[in-house]
């Protein structure tokens, strides 16, 4: 099939799914990829001077939003996947229905969150001018299995005139600054109020020297395996980076990034990594250090996740933890436990994936919920379909049962949320933010 028939399939199934009031996001590329065959369709496309790929285990969502925000800000024409539909059907349809019938794109930059394993379906034999890798952690585990089978499947999909940009503290993605002869860029934070000596995770995702082997020696943690590292039988080592965070002020919500206050859109330690991933590659691109923080400084961009709002006059901060991911669990757990007063947890999911069925809650005990036993939690509601299994997890990790609510009736939520004290967060994956923001909306019959 010729582009230009490709082009016009992909556009008349996106009008007519938009018709029948569905997302379109991924189903006109279903329908060619999967029923038409057409796999190669996105080597056909002329693609622009830019074009940005986004992987990782996680953040690569924030640092995409916030990588648009400036270049828009500044002038650039930019296409991305709004959405967050990042595998290889999402892909084919919004860079379709943004190409002419000659499979010209249509944008100064294509801009693409892509998950991990779907670059190389994406990306076959174009490869992206720029590639950010966010960190390689425990994710999905049911359909990834090891962080290192994943991170593979990224290499194979950079091309040899890609420019890398890597979050050095990530042992096994700043490892690619060692073997890899493509221009390479490293990002990263230095010690700061977040950053910890001994390891706080029971299992972490990468502890040897990807080299020799060897157990890495770290001077810091800033969560999980991400610090500053280095390797005490060889050369590998994170090393001096070209764009660091050298402090952080979160009541401020700035830092600095090579002596430049950058201001901090969320008061979170991950918001700091996809803040100066954004400032690197803008930078990488040859954006005017001035047009980046006008950007970021002035015209800013608030954070899509953790919103804030009041409920009956009290402070609720909805935190989107990602399941089958410990690590971003336990930065949601980090945040809340260092709040100070009382506290009332919301905590709880329908389901495990949106992408297959299989259900595995194995990932619930690599989650460190033992941090919860805090005197300052008054209590915690579990919700969702697997709240029971939710409920044994914490009962294991040695909560009181009595700090423990099961919500039955989803829809007596907020009636069971008033018999608690405190401020409010919420603990839960992006579907359920949704479904509690309905409630609240309901309730209050405004817009949330």
């Amino acid at each position: 099939m010729k582009i230009g028939s490709s082009v016009l399939v992909n556009k008349l199934v996106t009008k007519a799914c938009k018709l029948f009031g569905r997302n379109g996001s991924v189903y006109p590329g279903y329908i060619l990829y999967d029923i038409l065959k057409q796999e190669d369709v996105l080597n056909k496309v002329k693609y622009p001077k830019l074009v940005i790929a986004v992987t990782g285990s996680s953040g690569k969502g924030s640092t995409t939003d916030l990588i648009n925000h400036i270049l828009t800000d500044a002038g650039y024409d930019v296409c991305y996947n709004k959405s967050g539909s990042n595998g290889v059907l999402a892909a084919i349809t919004l860079i379709l229905n943004n190409c002419d019938r000659k499979g010209n794109f249509l944008h100064d930059v294509l801009l693409l969150e892509c998950d991990e394993r779907h670059l190389k379906l994406i990306f076959k034999d174009k490869k992206p001018t720029h590639m950010i890798i966010t960190n390689m952690t425990r994710d999905q585990p049911s359909r990834n299995g090891h962080p290192d089978l994943v991170f593979k499947e990224i290499v194979d999909s950079i091309g040899d005139e890609t420019t890398l940009l890597l979050n050095a503290d990530d042992p096994l993605v700043n490892k690619l600054k060692f073997e890899r002869k493509n221009k390479v860029v490293t990002y990263g934070l230095s010690k700061n109020n977040d950053s910890y000596k001994d390891i706080e995770n029971i299992y972490p995702d990468y502890a040897y020297c990807p080299f020799c082997n060897s157990k890495l020696v770290y001077s810091y943690y800033n969560y999980g395996h991400i610090g500053n590292y280095s390797c005490p039988k060889c050369d590998f080592k994170r090393g001096k980076v070209d764009f660091e965070v050298n402090s952080i002020d979160y009541d401020k919500k700035e830092m600095d990034i090579n002596g430049n206050k950058i201001y901090l859109n969320k008061g979170v330690l991950y918001a700091a990594y996809y803040t100066v991933a954004a400032y690197a590659l803008c930078k990488e691109i040859g954006l005017d250090e001035k047009v980046i923080k006008e950007a970021i400084n002035k015209d800013k961009q608030e954070s899509k996740r953790g919103k804030e709002l009041l409920l009956d006059g009290r402070k609720l901060t909805m935190l989107e933890s990602k399941n089958e991911n410990n690590l971003s669990y336990y930065q949601s757990i980090k945040y809340i436990t260092s709040q100070k007063g009382t506290k009332t947890i919301i905590l709880g999911f329908d389901n495990v994936s949106r992408r297959y069925k299989y259900n595995d809650l194995s990932w619930l005990w690599d989650v460190n919920f033992e941090m919860l036993n805090d005197k300052n939690i008054d209590k915690i509601l579990v919700i969702g379909r697997f709240r029971y299994d939710v409920a044994t997890r914490l009962e294991f990790a040695g909560i009181e049962k009595d700090k423990m609510i099961l919500v039955d009736d989803f829809n007596n939520l907020l009636n069971i949320v008033k018999t608690t004290k405190g401020e409010l967060y919420t603990m839960v994956c992006f579907d359920m933010t949704g479904n509690i923001l309905n409630l609240i909306k309901e309730e209050s019959n405004e817009e949330v």
